[in-house]
């Protein structure tokens, strides 16, 4: 990870409040992670209060953060973002066999 993006992200974070991407990914039909919601500030705590209500597991990552929301929504992600999402989704699916 480039440093200087991650105190960019910080610096832009306290600026313009949280930032959230949600992806949904559906197992039958075999296709990438897409991108169904993205928010900044109160538009972000709204998304996040949900997840909390509904209890979906979040991940923090400002790197990733940063190419989700560079991603248009209802759009697949993009290849390079595979592996990070693929780590992701089977820490999910172990924290669902757990409880």
């Amino acid at each position: 990870m480039n440093h200087y993006q991650y105190i960019n992200q910080t610096k832009r974070q306290k600026q313009n409040g949280k930032s959230v991407a949600v992806i949904r990914y559906d197992e039958q039909n075999q296709d990438a992670p897409r991108v169904v919601a993205q928010g900044r500030g109160q538009i972000a705590n709204q998304i996040l209060d949900m997840a909390k209500e509904h209890n979906i597991e979040m991940q923090e990552d400002s790197h990733l953060l940063a190419n989700l929301l560079e991603v248009d929504l209802g759009e697949q992600i993009p290849p390079q973002l595979y592996s990070v999402m693929a780590e992701i989704l089977l820490m999910i699916e172990s924290m669902e066999r757990e409880t």
